[in-house]
Parts: structure tokens; C-alpha cells; sequence
């Protein structure tokens, strides 16, 4: 890293998608040395703002100062399972020229390659080990490591570089527990300008500031993700007491302006009344009446400007308070007595090694399934499921059931929402359909939207909708990794209605303070290819 202090400044920031659709708009914002979350909900271009500042996105105004050098792990880590490690990590050149010094070969361009950088490989197994990745040899190709092996190793080829602005998206979405801990490590031992764009809890409350990414701007809290959300919850009752009074103050406005305009038509009524009468010569009571008129011109007038200062005070109250609508739902069919049976796992013995032995599960008990990526989890949920035939034994469902897999594919892209949804349910009227919809924040012409057209987070809802809302109604609900690629509103709406779940639930994920929030009563472990119970204290969950 250079010794300069590091900052990142983004002036007059402009940029739009080719189809005309802006991004941002004369954005300023400026990111010093420290930990900062950039958060905000699903297209509120987070992505697109790391883009911008790592220069793979042109800005169509405004400029983005970086002292130093930037680096960027992306969301999607796409890596050529040709690769060798050392390639990853950009050090082939160096190790081969270091392999040919010592071999005895004193060739200048061999010393130009290393220039410097004499303990490159020592500093890169150092990393490796240090992100939980020492079993990975230098020579080693990509195909042979799992997807979560293959984002750490991007980091660890970022911290090789030692970049002065490290900048990641969404980096845990694909990690196991593990492995996170692992990143978790790696981010607090950073120094420099970190900006990170996440929805993991855990992560973010590392983090030492928060930038808050709405509307095309960035609002600051100081402290982590916990301290941002105590923050924002004083924030919203302060402007929800704002609105309440600005309610009242339009009201009172629009009072005063009818009472003005009645006292008005009374006076005018009374001038009218003298004017005919003739009592008074005709020219004063011209005089008179011009004057009255302007009088109640001026009269109306204040009024009127009081009742739209009144409104814009209301406007911009109602605009500080957020809509993070909340989906409400009530599933009294879904409800599971206590001593039922609702699945039982017989010697089942999974494809690719795994086995889930024999196993009940009764009453509404939400289990949560965990162990490192490519321990077999999804295998697990689609052999319950039926997607997947066991090698032997069997998974035996005793309610009814459904699977919501990570892929989201329940869904008919060709089709609404409120289609897809009817699919499911077939014996409901169409009104039934959209009243329930609408508690899944699927309003109106929202639920005429077709499924392809679908955010990130309206499509998790809807698949969520289309199998909470199935008939018979499901009492066994399987869930696949469900917050990965979910803004933390969109979490908070899926912990809402699972609230209102009253079945059976079994969830495989790497997001413990979600599990957490949804009362997990039971925990498997599946590692080495064999499922046991386990407790968060015996994985170094807790805490």
C-alpha cells in the first residue's frame, strides 16, 4: 500500500443504463480509511456504484478520485477451472522466475520479473492459510476447489496485491459458516478504505461506518449495522411524529381558509345588500366596495399560501418516513399440532456420498440444516423433496409439503404473479388470489407483472407467496440458502412471514443471525457426508 492517506471521492456522479434509465444523478460522496457498509435496498446501485469507482463502468458526468490502488471482488465469482492457484493469484510469473533463479539460472529478465517481491510465495501461502484455504497447494487447478474455496481464493489474490481501496460485493453470498468466519477475520485485519455491499448481519456489524445508498443518495451513520438500525428507528419516529403534526397543521389550514371564506361571502353579501339600498352616496360605497374586495383578495391569498406551505411541510415530512412495507400474513391451515409427525427419514442414503441416516421430525419444529458448501445440504432438501431419488432408504412426507429451492424456479417467467400463483392454487377465485397477494405487498398492477420482469426480491416474494399461499396448505416448508442475493428489507419481510408460519420448517443456510431470527428449535450438521444434531455452541455459532 502506499503511505498517502487513501481516499475515494465521487463528484457530480452521473450514470444511466443504455436504455435512458438513471442511476445517479449529480451523486457526491466521499469514503476515508476505515470499514464502511454501503447498504440500501435491491436496485438502489450499490453494484453499480462499486463498478463506477473500480472503473469498469463509465460515468456519463462527474469524475471518481482514488489515491491508490483499487481492488474488487465481484458478486458472481466466475473462475476458468483451468487455472492453476498461483495463476488466481497473479504470482505464476513471479514463482517461475524465483524457480529459475534458484535453479541457477541468473538471467536479468528473471530478476526484472521478481523485481522486489522475493517472499511472493511465502506471503501467498501465508494468506492462503489465513483464509482457511492451507490445504490448497500453489499448483493446484481451480476445478479441483469448491465455489466458496474460489471466492476466498479472489480475495486472497486482492490482499496479495495490498490495494489501497478494497472494495466488495456481496463476498459471504456463497461462503459457508466457515468459510465466513474465515472473511469475517480477513475484513478486521484490513487496513485501508474498505467499502463493503452486503446483506450479512454479521459482516456489516464489523463494519465502522454505514453509508446509506436511497434515492440516489448517501446519508451517513456512524457505528455498525446494529447501531445504524437504532439510529434509523429514531429517525423514522421522529418523522412519523413530524407527519402526524404536519396532518394537523393541513387541517387546521383548511379550516381557517373555509372559515375565511365564509366570513368573506357574508361581508360581500352585506356590501351588496347596502350598495341596492342606496344609504350612502353611490361613489363611497364604490370606494367602499373596491376596498373590500381588495381586503378579501389579500385575505384569501394568505390563507391559501398558508394551506400550501402547510401541504409542502406534509410532503416532506411523508417523504422522511420510509415505505419498507412489511408483509403480513395469516396462515391459520398451515398449523401442526405438537406430537405430529410430519416427516420421517428412514436409512436414507443421499446421491454423492451423503448420508441422512433416520430421523424424525414432529409438530412445528424449524430446523436449520448447516455445514460447508458441498456437504450435500441441497441434496438433502431435494431427496425430501422427491427432486432426487436416494441411493437407498427413504424420505417420507406426512403433510403437505413444499420446496423452495435457491434457483427461485418455481416460478413461470411467461406468466403474472397472480398467474403463477393460481397455479398453486387452483381452487381460488381470483379476488382470493390478489386480496392474499396484496399482504405479500403485491398490489394492483403489481401482481399483473410478469415473473421475468421481477426484481431480485419481488421474485423471492412471489415464489415465497405462490408456496405459503398453495392449497392443500403446505405444513412442511423446505427452504434453500433463502436470503442469498436479498437486501436486508427483503430478509426482514421473509423472518415476517415466516412469523406467521405455523408448520413445519427445515432451512440449510450459512446465515446465522437469520436462522436465529426465525426460532430454529433444532440443528443438523452435515459434515464428512453424515447428518447429526448438533447445537450452535458445538460449531462456534453462538455468540
Amino acid at each position: 500500500m502506499s503511505t498517502a492517506p487513501t481516499s475515494l471521492t465521487c463528484t457530480s456522479l452521473s450514470f444511466s443504463w443504455p436504455d435512458g434509465t438513471p442511476v445517479f444523478e449529480d451523486l457526491q460522496v466521499a469514503f476515508g480509511p476505515g470499514r464502511t457498509g454501503l447498504v440500501g435496498v435491491n436496485g438502489s446501485g450499490k453494484s453499480t456504484l462499486l463498478k463506477l469507482i473500480a472503473g469498469e463502468l463509465t460515468p456519463s458526468g462527474g469524475a471518481v478520485r482514488v489515491a491508490g490502488e483499487v481492488g474488487r471482488l465481484p458478486q458472481n465469482v466466475t473462475l476458468d477451472t483451468g487455472l492453476r492457484v498461483d495463476e488466481v493469484l497473479d504470482i505464476a510469473a513471479k514463482r517461475a522466475a524465483l524457480h529459475a533463479i534458484e535453479a541457477g539460472d541468473a538471467s536479468e529478465a528473471h530478476f526484472d520479473v521478481v523485481d522486489d517481491d522475493w517472499d511472493v510465495e511465502e506471503r501467498a501461502v501465508a494468506t492462503l492459510g489465513e483464509l482457511g484455504l492451507g490445504h490448497i497447494g500453489l499448483d493446484r487447478t481451480i476445478g479441483e476447489v469448491s465455489g466458496g474455496e474460489s471466492v476466498l481464493l479472489r480475495l486472497a489474490a486482492l490482499l496479495l496485491r495490498r490495494p489501497d481501496v478494497l472494495l466488495l460485493d456481496e463476498p459471504t453470498n456463497n461462503l459457508d459458516l466457515f468459510a465466513r468466519r474465515r472473511l469475517y477475520a480477513a475484513v478486521q485485519g484490513y487496513s485501508g478504505v474498505l467499502v463493503v455491499v452486503s446483506h450479512d448481519r454479521e459482516l456489516l456489524d464489523l463494519v465502522d461506518q454505514i453509508a446509506d445508498l436511497r434515492s440516489g443518495e448517501v446519508t451517513w451513520y456512524g457505528g455498525n449495522y446494529s447501531a445504524y438500525e437504532e439510529a434509523l428507528a429514531t429517525e423514522q419516529e421522529a418523522a412519523e411524529r413530524m407527519v402526524r403534526v404536519a396532518e394537523s397543521d393541513v387541517k387546521k389550514q383548511k379550516r381557517e381558509l373555509a372559515d375565511a371564506q365564509v366570513k368573506l361571502a357574508r361581508r360581500k353579501r352585506y356590501g351588496q345588500k347596502m350598495f341596492e339600498q342606496k344609504r350612502e352616496p353611490k361613489i363611497v360605497m364604490g370606494a367602499r366596495k373596491r376596498a373590500a374586495q381588495e381586503s378579501a383578495g389579500k385575505h384569501r391569498i394568505m390563507h391559501e399560501e398558508r394551506l400550501a406551505e402547510a401541504r409542502e411541510r406534509l410532503d416532506d415530512a411523508v417523504e422522511a418516513v420510509r415505505d419498507d412495507d412489511e408483509i403480513r400474513v395469516d396462515l391459520p391451515y398451515t398449523a401442526v399440532p405438537p406430537g405430529r409427525t410430519v416427516l420421517t427419514l428412514l436409512d436414507l442414503e443421499l446421491a454423492y456420498g451423503a448420508s441422512a441416516g433416520s430421523l424424525d421430525l414432529r409438530g412445528p419444529e424449524r430446523i436449520a440444516v448447516i455445514g460447508r458448501n458441498g456437504a450435500g445440504k441441497t441434496t438433502l432438501l431435494r431427496t425430501v423433496a422427491g427432486e432426487l431419488e436416494p441411493v437407498s432408504g427413504e424420505a417420507r412426507a406426512h403433510v403437505p409439503m413444499r420446496f423452495l429451492p435457491q434457483r427461485l424456479d418455481v416460478l413461470d417467467d411467461g406468466l403474472t404473479v397472480a398467474e403463477n400463483v393460481a397455479r398453486f392454487a387452483p381452487g381460488a377465485t381470483n379476488n382470493r388470489v390478489r386480496a392474499r397477494l396484496a399482504r405479500f405487498l403485491f398490489r394492483g398492477a403489481k401482481a399483473d407483472q410478469r415473473a421475468a420482469t421481477l426484481s431480485g426480491g419481488e421474485r423471492f416474494r412471489a415464489a415465497l407467496a405462490a408456496l405459503m399461499l398453495a392449497e392443500p396448505a403446505p405444513q412442511l416448508l423446505m427452504l434453500d440458502e433463502p436470503t442469498n442475493n436479498l437486501d436486508m428489507a427483503s430478509v426482514r419481510q421473509l423472518t415476517t412471514a415466516l412469523e406467521s408460519y405455523e408448520g413445519a420448517l427445515v432451512v440449510a443456510s450459512h446465515d446465522v443471525p437469520f436462522l436465529e431470527s426465525v426460532g430454529i428449535t433444532r440443528w443438523l450438521l452435515l459434515e464428512e457426508g453424515v447428518l447429526t444434531e448438533t447445537t450452535p455452541e458445538a460449531v462456534g455459532l453462538s455468540g
